[in-house]
């Protein structure tokens, strides 16, 4: 059968080639690990570079989704119980019209993860031809390849796993990178619930439970496939989600979604530093009261007084 990632090993290989180059004219050894780690890392940086826009996109979305939560329930509502063919082919229509209006889509969320599993699973195929001395698709020779298969990161050679280590420090090491990469993900999703949700949303909210069912499930799943990767896949892999909690935290902090509880902290922080602009933000202790600035262009004319009579 066909190699149906070969274009994305070849990109792959490319970027790991270019990034080691670059490494090596500084003066680090070609055969030593952290040179190859350091163009792992090259590698994210320039992959969520790329998806800077596709981030972006999901950041609209997932706002778009948040705001539509209570039309979504006035719908849910109004079909509740209905379970006849034009009814449900009714309901579907007007959710995908609420959908397109506000430009929002479900899997918004899913985005920057579905679009880097091909480059995850390219770097892992290229770990594993590599584990086996074979030479890559493209800029990556058979010398190369064994420097890679061979390289060893504080003794631990980048292509063991925790389930195929015969050493105690590839499987200590293994293990800390799976419980770091489960634990940035799970920070990185209860960012978004805690703090860039209406307080409608997380009383009762179809969208929410499923942010609560991925809180969960993604780390979970880190934990249980991530003993199976290779450690330069995980370092691959935790890099990226370093990344991704970083972004999402500036997100929240200077574009959260409109009445969620960072929006509120943010207003009242430019209240205080008097960079307000918009309607006028008055803090008193923990509340927070919202003033509507006078429309302007309306001048308000002088009353004339009545002269005094002599």
């Amino acid at each position: 059968m066909p190699d149906i990632l070969w274009p994305i090993k070849w990109l792959v290989e490319l970027v790991l080639v270019a990034f080691h180059y670059l490494f090596t004219s500084f003066g680090l050894r070609s055969e030593d690990g952290l040179t190859w780690v350091l163009a792992i890392v090259g590698l994210v940086l320039l992959v969520r570079t790329a998806l800077i826009p596709l981030f972006v996109r999901q950041i609209k979305s997932q706002r778009g989704m948040v705001l539509l939560q209570p039309e979504l329930q006035k719908l849910q509502k109004k079909y509740k119980g209905k379970t006849d063919q034009e009814s449900r082919k009714a309901f579907a229509e007007e959710q995908m019209a609420l959908y397109k209006k506000t430009g929002s889509n479900p899997l918004s969320s899913c985005l920057p993860l579905l679009a880097q599993m091909p480059i995850f699973m390219g770097l892992f195929f290229v770990l594993n031809e590599a584990q086996h001395g074979k030479a890559g698709v493209g800029l990556l020779t058979l010398g190369l390849s064994k420097e890679f298969a061979g390289a060893t990161f504080f003794g631990a050679p980048l292509s063991d796993t925790f389930l195929t280590a015969t050493s105690i420090e590839v499987q200590i090491m293994a293990a800390t990178m799976v419980v770091l990469m489960t634990a940035s993900q799970f920070i990185t999703q209860r960012q978004i619930i805690s703090k860039n949700q209406t307080p409608a949303n997380l009383q009762n909210s179809q969208y929410m439970q499923t942010q609560k069912i991925m809180l969960w499930l993604f780390p979970i799943m880190f934990a249980i496939s991530g003993v199976s990767f290779p450690l330069g896949v995980m370092f691959y892999w935790l890099v990226s989600n370093f990344w991704t909690m970083g972004q999402q935290y500036v997100v929240i902090k200077r574009m959260p979604t409109p009445g969620s509880i960072a929006h509120e902290q943010r207003q009242a922080k430019l209240a205080a530093k008097g960079k307000l602009t918009g309607p006028e933000v008055i803090a008193e202790g923990d509340a927070v009261a919202e003033v509507k600035p006078e429309p302007k262009g309306q001048r308000v004319q002088p009353s004339r007084k009545k002269p005094k009579k002599k």
